[in-house]
């Protein structure tokens, strides 16, 4: 398996050089550095450890400061585990965007949007009451119970906190890679907010074959026109034959 963090950035729209339109979200990728390596002998599962975001000693423990210190990097502000991760990392590692290759399926997990507290209608998409008729039953949650036994049943669907949530979306397909600039171009949505953390891995449903889609690429050309300066000491214009016969028409009538 492999994984990378990043921070969505936000949606875009790219299209295929088959005429297909491919909705996008921008995902930052700076560089991940391996924070620590975890094995079964040590810790009893195989995994790695990736940090991202520079953080300010002054505002980091001890505890985080000697931990970054063993990477010999500066302490992170979000740190994440990948279990089973393929290849062979040491700690202090880099890992960019070029982990991961145009056509490759992942899933992406990140924390949904926070919407406060939400009745069950917007949360759970039930349907309004009657709206006329003396009706005094508009937006509440309706019935709680049956007769028996007598209380509300575990997992009724009623009004409480909505979002903030840990999602995964599965099966996206990556559109473009571009480790220059640091950013990976994932098929459809992600949960987040923009600027929030995200983390791509290797798709564990992975069904999909792998078809990578070639991407329109635009160019920004410039023009630039060359005028030639003509010096007016140096050359002079050439007469025409138009020229030459009113100079001589002139010279008759003048005799």
């Amino acid at each position: 398996m492999k994984g990378i963090l990043g921070r969505k950035v936000g949606m875009t729209q790219v299209f295929s050089k088959d005429g297909k339109l491919i909705p996008v979200t921008v995902v930052s990728v700076p560089a991940n550095t391996v924070m620590q390596i975890k094995t079964k002998d040590t810790d009893g599962y195989d995994a790695i450890q990736l940090g991202v975001v520079d953080k300010k000693e002054k505002n980091s423990s001890r505890a985080s400061v000697g931990h970054a210190k063993k990477a010999n990097t500066t302490p992170k502000r979000f740190l994440k585990e990948i279990r089973d991760c393929e290849g062979n990392y040491q700690v202090g590692d880099q890992i960019s965007a070029d982990t991961f290759e145009v056509g490759d399926i992942v899933d992406v997990t990140g924390t949904s949007k926070g919407k406060g507290f939400a009745g069950s209608i917007k949360r759970h998409g039930q349907h309004r009451g009657p709206t006329t008729h003396g009706s005094n039953y508009h937006r509440g949650p309706g019935s709680l119970g049956t007769m028996l036994p007598k209380r509300v049943l575990k997992g009724k669907n009623l009004p409480g906190h909505m979002g903030a949530e840990t999602v995964t979306v599965q099966n996206l397909e990556i559109i473009e890679v571009n480790p220059a600039e640091e950013y990976i171009l994932v098929s459809g949505n992600v949960p987040g907010a923009k600027n929030s953390l995200v983390l791509i891995r290797s798709a564990v449903k992975n069904t999909v074959k792998k078809n990578p889609k070639e991407i329109i690429s635009y160019v920004e050309e410039t023009v630039v026109d060359e005028v030639e300066e003509v010096n007016p000491t140096t050359e002079t214009e050439p007469v025409t034959e138009e020229a030459s016969s009113v100079e001589e028409t002139a010279e008759e009538k003048a005799e």
